[in-house]
């Protein structure tokens, strides 16, 4: 018997919507095939295996219920034992389906609401689902869109068939949009969220101002001339700095234009923001002094490990370094990636005379020297005492004034005063109560050993309870790495191990021991 029901009409309905929502004509009908699977389920039971399918040519719809044979029936009413399908079907197998036909069913006002609700719903999620995959590889790219409505200040914006959100801080301050204004945004992300796809644009993000650059400067398009790297203030002023892969092209040049041509395009679509483009340098010194401009640098102190530059410039010149509000110093040191500490001429003499004074007060101290001899060995870049002491004596005769019978007394003095140093801690450590398990580690000096004795660091347990970074703390970054302490650290906990080990080598042997005697007797 043909339980199959002509409706020619779903096909057209079908072409229909695809045509309007543009997706695929066979996702509508899937669609539609769900919703007359659940009309069914609600007739039958729902808790019945019910399936609908929709003939692609001729709008046939088939209802059934299918049932599979299992090896153990953990469900009776979409599930039957092998035992009874061997009987009822010979030939179907576990695993196999067997599909009963089913009425077509009347739509009545409710079962057709509800396939409506689920035709749309899909469709919906089809509709979602082709935006995401059309906008997903478009990240990064400036797209035109029309203010379709405002809330809260953020703006919905309309790309064709999609929709796209410009939350209000991601404007330019100052700036406003009114339904229907074309705008014009930079897409940062396209992600998925439970209510569907979601299009975030900005006008504030660097890659905005990079993209609006390679639309106005045709070098930039065809790859002669890179954007390295971009700051922004967003409405009020950026950096922006371009190296080119053609020597006789000149990449600032380029980008500004004829008379100012090309920058003052962009200028004008940020609301006159001022850019400032400067050349890229792998040197990150010169870069710095670029990234500065317009203000002269004399002076540039690298520190690689802290990510730190220290930059002197002439005092008159210090308000144009750090701009207005910090915002020249803000934007070079996210340009170029290094925290900027920024010093007049004047500062850093005085820092200096400062800092020779307090080297030459350590040597004059610890040799019993006079200032003269004291400024002589900092002069030649002797920092500690330490320094000093292991350096050849020949290398200290051939400091000018010096001869090598100053050169030996001073290293005498100096191996003296570390002796004295040392021992003076040694018994303070001893004083403090700290474990000669802990000194034997090389890799504590004698100041360390106080320190850790001052934080009640004393024996290897409680060496063996500390976090890197808390041992690192204790005896001064400077002093020690990451590495190194964890090494340090793990080696203070060894015991624990040897003592664990030891103590199920025990228990093993107390319980063989009764066994033996068994079997003695």
């Amino acid at each position: 018997m043909d339980t199959a029901i002509a409706r020619p009409e779903l096909l057209l309905v079908a072409d229909a919507v695809a045509r309007e929502k543009n997706i695929d004509r066979e996702e509508v009908l899937e669609a539609m095939e769900q919703a007359i699977q659940k009309a069914g389920r609600a007739k039958y039971g729902h808790e019945k295996d019910i399936r609908a399918t929709i003939d692609r040519k001729t709008g046939d719809v088939r209802l059934s219920r299918w049932t599979e044979i299992v090896e153990a029936v953990e469900n009776e009413e979409t599930q039957m034992s092998a035992q009874d399908g061997q009987k009822l079907f010979p030939d179907k197998a576990i695993g196999d389906f067997v599909v009963d036909p089913l009425p077509p069913i009347d739509f009545g006002r409710i079962a057709a609401q509800t396939a409506k609700q689920v035709i749309v719903q899909r469709v919906r999620e089809y509709e979602r689902k082709r935006q995401y995959e059309e906008f997903k590889d478009r990240v990064g790219e400036i797209i035109n869109g029309t203010v379709k409505r405002t809330e809260y200040g953020n703006l919905m914006v309309e790309l064709g068939k999609a929709e796209a959100l410009l939350r209000r801080d991601e404007l330019i301050p100052r700036e406003s949009f009114r339904n229907g204004d074309r705008v014009r945004a930079y897409i940062y992300d396209v992600r998925e969220e439970p209510r569907g796809p979601q299009i975030f644009l900005s006008r504030t993000h660097p890659g905005f101002l990079a993209k609006l650059f390679a639309q106005e400067v045709p070098e930039i398009y065809d790859g002669i001339i890179e954007i390295k790297a971009v700051s922004r203030d967003p409405g009020s002023r950026a950096k922006m700095a371009v190296i080119s892969r053609d020597s006789s092209i000149d990449p600032v040049g380029a980008c500004v234009g004829m008379r100012g041509s090309r920058v003052q395009a962009v200028v004008q679509e940020l609301q006159g923001e001022k850019i400032d483009i400067i050349p890229w340098s792998p040197q990150a010194a010169t870069f710095v002094v670029n990234a500065l401009a317009p203000a002269e640098v004399t002076k540039v102190v690298l520190d690689e490990e802290a990510g730190r530059v220290e930059v002197v410039v002439p005092d008159e010149q210090l308000s144009l370094a750090i701009g207005r509000r910090g915002q020249n110093v803000r934007l070079a040191s996210q340009l170029t990636r290094w925290d900027i500490d920024i010093l007049t001429e004047a500062e850093e003499s005085e820092r200096r005379q400062e800092e020779f004074r307090r080297r030459s007060g350590l040597f004059v101290e610890a040799l019993d020297v006079d200032d003269m001899i004291a400024g002589l060995l900092v002069t030649e870049g002797f920092n500690t005492v330490e320094e000093l002491a292991f350096t050849p004596a020949e290398e200290v005769a051939a400091i000018e004034g010096f001869d090598d019978s100053v050169a030996e007394e001073l290293i005498r003095r100096a191996e003296a005063f570390l002796t004295r140093r040392d021992t003076e801690l040694t018994d303070k450590r001893i004083e403090l109560g700290v474990s000669e398990d802990i000194a034997a580690f090389e890799t504590f000096t004698p100041a360390m050993l106080v320190a850790l004795g001052e934080k009640g660091v004393k024996t290897l347990d409680d060496l063996g309870d500390l976090a890197s970074d808390e041992l690192i703390e204790i005896v001064g970054p400077e002093q020690m790495d990451e590495d190194t302490a964890n090494a340090v650290i793990m080696a203070a906990r060894a015991h624990w191990f040897d003592d664990e080990a030891a103590g199920e080598s025990a228990a093993g042997e107390s319980e063989s021991a009764p066994a033996e005697e068994t079997g003695h007797d």
